[in-house]
């Protein structure tokens, strides 16, 4: 069973989420190594929302209530987040509920920008962290993967794909209201990551020329050099430089402090980062004006950057498919069960007629296409009524036909173990 723990723009305050991003990116080991019934665990941790996909092991879950109150408590030790606070801001959705979130999160129908477009990188990095911990299993490596190609079909068969939507270049144009001339503004981008990749490109397309980079990691030369920047080693002197601050770096505390600023300068801070890049502190410096994600997402969504119709019909088309391919994977050992049992009697007649004499290469060339064409119909049927739902009436069907309830047993117990450790192809 798939389980989705979200904290969101909608439903959490701005100071829970940055100490959700602080403190809980590393809790998916810790839902599997403390918990039996929690089998694997993807974290998507992004500057408006916190969520955690879980793959629940039912037959170990013998007292809901309380897997629920450990997995809140370990995501309390781990942030500092007091349970009942967490109460509040956290949602659990559910089954095929999980699908449908996750799926509208990743094409950017769930962002405070609606079709964003960083988000769909950020689910795939969040399947890579997973994978770099352990704590991914064919169950999410399927479900994640089809988010991605929900999200591709949304940017490619939508307008949303062609916006440019993100939340850098919201708040380039909250703040074009302070620049006269972007081409004459000298900015400073604090952050080598991808999102300050992303950022470098908002800037260009509004025309900025002058883009000094720092990295509080030492990697702004290489960074710098990729991208055709000024890398600096120095940040007091860039800061004092710079008519624009742009931050956007994962670092746990604040990189830009009142004691690296020199008071008296005009000076626009852009702070993208979760946890805070700069310390709110410094807005209170004279010639200062700090824009930070939070009052970004007050000023959002903006009314030409709804989702349309079509977005929302292409997710919904896509979880829909989703859940019915995997309820006819959950009749698939019906299926090979009933198809070897029909190989079986073949290959014994084969054995027959090679004793009898009666054998050729053409005789047994005709049996097999004779068996295949009597399993297509019912290997057929099986994979429809699997998708509409019906996989157990499928396994009864099987069985009352065949017998040897034990042998399918074996054979759906199997399968269900290879899928919970092999990854699809």
């Amino acid at each position: 069973m798939l389980v989705c723990l979200s904290a969101n723009h909608n439903s959490a305050s701005f100071d829970v989420l940055e100490r959700l991003a602080a403190g809980g990116t590393d809790i998916g080991p810790r839902f599997v190594r403390d918990n039996d019934f929690v089998q694997g665990a993807v974290v998507l941790a992004t500057c408006n929302r916190f969520e955690a996909y879980l793959d629940i092991d039912e037959d170990r879950l013998d007292d809901r209530e309380l897997a629920a109150r450990r997995i809140l408590g370990a995501l309390s030790d781990s942030t500092g987040i007091e349970e009942g606070t967490l109460r509040s801001a956290v949602e659990a959705l559910g089954g095929e509920d999980v699908v449908h979130h996750l799926f509208a999160v990743s094409a950017g129908l769930k962002s405070v920008v609606v079709g964003e477009d960083e988000i769909a990188g950020q689910v795939r990095r969040s399947l890579d962290s997973a994978r770099s911990h352990g704590t991914s299993t064919s169950n999410l490596e399927r479900l994640f993967q089809k988010a991605s190609t929900a999200s591709r079909g949304v940017k490619t068969r939508t307008a949303i794909g062609h916006a440019g939507r993100s939340v850098v270049r919201l708040a380039l144009q909250l703040a074009s209201s302070r620049i006269s001339d972007w081409s004459a503004t000298p900015v400073l981008l604090i952050g080598t990551g991808a999102y300050a990749a992303t950022t470098v490109a908002a800037l260009r397309d509004r025309g900025v020329r002058d883009i000094t980079v720092y990295s509080p990691s030492g990697r702004a030369a290489r960074f710098a050099t990729r991208l055709g920047l000024v890398a600096s080693t120095d940040l007091v002197q860039a800061l004092a430089t710079a008519h624009v601050v742009i931050t956007c770096t994962s670092r746990p505390e604040p990189v830009v402090t009142p004691e690296v600023m020199t008071p008296g300068l005009r000076r626009l801070v852009v702070d993208l980062g979760l946890p805070r890049n700069v310390d709110p502190a410094v807005a209170g410096i004279d010639g200062i004006e700090l824009l930070d994600l939070e009052t970004i997402r007050l000023h959002a969504p903006l009314e030409e950057l709804n989702a349309t119709s079509d977005a929302h019909e292409i997710v919904l088309d896509a979880a829909a498919e989703f859940h019915a391919r995997e309820a006819e994977r959950r009749a698939a050992p019906a299926i090979a069960a009933m198809r070897r049992r029909a190989f079986e009697v073949l290959e014994a007649e084969i054995e027959r007629s090679k004793r009898r004499g009666t054998w050729s290469e053409q005789s047994e060339a005709d049996m097999r296409h004779l068996v295949g064409v009597l399993l297509h119909s019912p290997s057929e049927r099986a994979r429809h009524a699997a998708r509409d739902g019906d996989a157990d009436l499928v396994f009864s069907a099987v069985e009352t036909l065949f017998g040897n309830v034990d042998a399918l047993d074996r054979e759906r117990a199997t399968a269900a173990d290879a899928a919970s450790r092999e990854l699809p192809a």
